[in-house]
């Protein structure tokens, strides 16, 4: 399938989260759909936004704002265990909540728990953080809790699209 950088729009799906309005809260924001890319895979989306205030340490300045983590579950339609799919499909889902901010990219973390670091299966964790205003920024360093890989721009993203109307 060929990617047309134009074709994913976030603000074309309700049911998307839209980072500008969402409240911080311990509980996801959860979409559940089919992988596009797989047969019999589906991907269980969970997006939270979390506040943070870090101090200032030597030569890091204070940070304020939120962090927006992006975990995508790839499981088996039927039993619900986990699966394997290229990040590609994932990282395109991410790519488009992060865009609800106006977010070309954001960073890939892999499949690990985001607080921990730890090595999670059948899972990928993707982030962004914001301001207090809701602008995008870079990671805070004190908040890294796991290597964070910058995501390719929009217009480098491998050869898939996500549409997001029904």
């Amino acid at each position: 399938m060929s990617a047309d950088p134009g074709s994913i729009r976030a603000d074309d799906d309700p049911a998307l989260p839209n980072l500008v309005t969402l409240d911080a809260s311990a509980d996801p924001y959860v979409i559940t759909t089919p992988a596009r890319t797989g047969t019999d895979i589906e991907l269980r989306i969970h997006a939270t936004l979390t506040p943070f205030d870090v101090a200032a340490e030597r030569w890091i300045p204070a940070a304020a704002g939120f962090a927006v983590t992006v975990i995508v579950h790839i499981v088996d339609a039927q039993t619900g265990r986990p699966r394997y799919l290229p990040s590609t499909e994932p990282a395109e889902w991410a790519r488009t909540i992060f865009s609800t901010v106006d977010a070309a990219q954001g960073y890939f973390l892999g499949a690990v728990d985001p607080e921990t670091g730890t090595h999670r299966s059948g899972q990928l964790a993707y982030r962004l953080y914001l301001d207090t205003d809701r602008r995008v920024i870079t990671v805070p360093r004190q908040v890294v809790t796991c290597p964070h890989y910058l995501l390719p721009t929009l217009d480098s993203r491998a050869e898939i699209t996500i549409p997001t109307t029904a």
